[in-house]
Parts: C-alpha cells; sequence; structure tokens
C-alpha cells in the first residue's frame, strides 16, 4: 500500500511539471505568433508609407519645361527640371526652337506648362513696351502677374539672379571710340554696326530703349544673328557692339568692355519661373515652396559662372545643372 500511495505520488509529480513545462511551449508559441503579427503589420505600414511618398510627387500631370533659344535658358530649363525629378516629379524637356513668341506659343497650346521667364522682358513683351518694368523685382514680377492673369499663368518668385542686356564693346573700340557708357554711342550710329539676337529691334530693352532714353539710334547697320554667335562675331570684329546677356562669362574672358546703363534703362530682369494654373492647381503649394527653393539658390555670380562653362568651357546644358544642383543640395531630401 505504501509503494502504491508513492507511486500514486509520483506520478502526480510529474503530471503537474509536464503541465507547466507544456504551458511554458503554449505561452513561448503564443508570444512567438504575436511578434510576428505585429512585425508584419510594422512591415505593411512601412511599405505602405513609401508607397505614398513614391506616387503622391507623381499623381498630376508631366512638368513640361520650355526653354528659349539661347544656353541660359537651356541650362535653366535642366536646373528647375533635374532637381523637380530628384523630388519625384515627372519631368519633360521640350525645345520650343525659338524664342518668347514661340514660348508663349507652346504655352497656349498645352506643349509646355512651365519655363524661366525673365520679370521685365516678359512684362515689356506683353504689355507692348509700355515702359511699366522697374528697378524693384517685386514690383515688376507683380506687374507681369496682371498681364498673365487672363492667360491662365502664373510667375512665381523671382531668383535673385539677374540678367540684363549687356551692350559690349573690344577694349581697343572702347579706346578708340572714346565709350564706356551708353550715353557715349554717337546719336547716328556712326560707324558702329550693332549685333544682336532678332528680337533686338522690338526688345525695350535693346534698339527701342537706346532711341527711347538715350536718343542713341543703331538700328541703321544692325545685324541679326542667334544669341550663341554674337560673341563670335564680335571677336571677329565682324559687328563693334555686341549685346550679350550681362551673365555671359566670355565678357570677363575676352576682357571686353560693358558699356554701362548711366541712365537706367534697363529694368529687374531677374529670373523668374512661370507655370501653368493648371498645373499649379494640380500639385498645390508644395511644387511651388520647391521651385521657389530652386529659385532661391540661384544668384548673378553662380549664373555667369554656370555660362562660362557653357559659353567657354563647351560643357552641356545637363551636366552643368547637375553639378549645380548637387552643390546646392536641390536633390530629394533623405
Amino acid at each position: 500500500m505504501k509503494i502504491s500511495r508513492l507511486l500514486v505520488a509520483l506520478f502526480a509529480v510529474l503530471a503537474l511539471l509536464a503541465g507547466a513545462c507544456g504551458d511554458d511551449d503554449d505561452a513561448d508559441v503564443a508570444s512567438s505568433g504575436d511578434d510576428t503579427d505585429e512585425a508584419a503589420t510594422e512591415t505593411e505600414t512601412e511599405t505602405e508609407t513609401e508607397t505614398e511618398a513614391e506616387t503622391d510627387a507623381a499623381d498630376g500631370p508631366a512638368i513640361r519645361i520650355g526653354a528659349q533659344d539661347f544656353g541660359e535658358s537651356a541650362i535653366l530649363a535642366e536646373i528647375y527640371g533635374q532637381a523637380l525629378e530628384a523630388n519625384g516629379y515627372t519631368v519633360e524637356q521640350v525645345s520650343v526652337g525659338g524664342f518668347r513668341d514661340v514660348l508663349l506659343g507652346a504655352f497656349d497650346n498645352g506643349e509646355v506648362n512651365f519655363s524661366p521667364e525673365y520679370a521685365a522682358s516678359m512684362l515689356e513683351f506683353l504689355n507692348g513696351n509700355a515702359g511699366e518694368a522697374t528697378g524693384d523685382a517685386a514690383e515688376t514680377v507683380e506687374l507681369l502677374q496682371s498681364q498673365l492673369d487672363s492667360m491662365g499663368l502664373v510667375a512665381l518668385e523671382p531668383a535673385p539672379a539677374v540678367d540684363t542686356n549687356a551692350f559690349v564693346v573690344t577694349q581697343e573700340t572702347a579706346d578708340e571710340q572714346g565709350l564706356a557708357t551708353l550715353s557715349d554711342l554717337p546719336a547716328d550710329g556712326g560707324d558702329l554696326t550693332l549685333g544682336a539676337p532678332q528680337d533686338c529691334e522690338t526688345n525695350p530693352f535693346c534698339i527701342p530703349g537706346l532711341q527711347d532714353v538715350y536718343g542713341v539710334d543703331l538700328s541703321g547697320d544692325f545685324v541679326p544673328l542667334d544669341a550663341g554667335l554674337v560673341a563670335d562675331a564680335l571677336a571677329a570684329g565682324e559687328i563693334q557692339v555686341g549685346v550679350l546677356f550681362s551673365t555671359s562669362g566670355r565678357i570677363a574672358d575676352e576682357g571686353w568692355v560693358l558699356l554701362e546703363d548711366d541712365m537706367d534703362m534697363l529694368a529687374a530682369d531677374n529670373v523668374t519661373p512661370v507655370v501653368s494654373a493648371e498645373l499649379e492647381e494640380a500639385y498645390g503649394q508644395e511644387l511651388i515652396d520647391l521651385i521657389n527653393e530652386i529659385s532661391a539658390a540661384i544668384d548673378t555670380d553662380t549664373l555667369t559662372d554656370l555660362n562660362r562653362r557653357f559659353d567657354i568651357d563647351k560643357e552641356d546644358a545637363d551636366d552643368i545643372a547637375a553639378d549645380f544642383i548637387s552643390e546646392a543640395g536641390l536633390g530629394a531630401e533623405g
């Protein structure tokens, strides 16, 4: 009997131990299962968040950027385009093959919905050379917007970079003719041949401006040239006065004389992005803030250096823009 009771007690202890072990295993399994479920949920949430971030910027129309037919415009188009693309937007570079009149036609037919523009020049083009542009960039952009409203276009914040027409002569011509300012130019043009882009005859900051502000008429011996050929013609002596962009790196490189605008003909031609109202509405303030951030990084000295790389070093606009974006930290945020 004692043996039987001992065996029963022993079996009872073994049963309790087995039960305890079984409970621990079940707890471990349950705990492991809970951890797996939580990890799976976290992974799904992270994936959903990443997917939302990737698709948010792309949830809208392609940004179609149109540049005018000169190097600086191509560089600016690449800067804005590459920076926007790096931040998740779909971008297309559109070659419009002309100047402001062609560009506005491309906006009108929907071929482009974004362009790097110039505040004063665009304003005066649209207002029929009414002379409204001032030296104040914000004021000039506000006046520009009044012209753009009926066209369904929006002018964004101007960049610090200013690029005006620059009337340039060689040092030899400056010495021979005693030229340092625009006022020094002979009223009838003398024997000076002016070379400039084709729109100089109607551009208020070119031939019409010289006539209205300075009483100087260079229209009698005017040679229309592609913007990229003016500097070469000046260097070759084919023209005596060349209209370049004030941010051209070639002016200093060649040792040329930039004639001072001593009667303030030139206004605030700050680089100013223009977008369609539809594009602004599609993406909202997030896009506008990003474009304004890009603009804020472009100052006159920087733009002059970028132009030097294009005009003198013969680098490609897309490579120049890529370097600028990297140095300015305008790529996608980590």
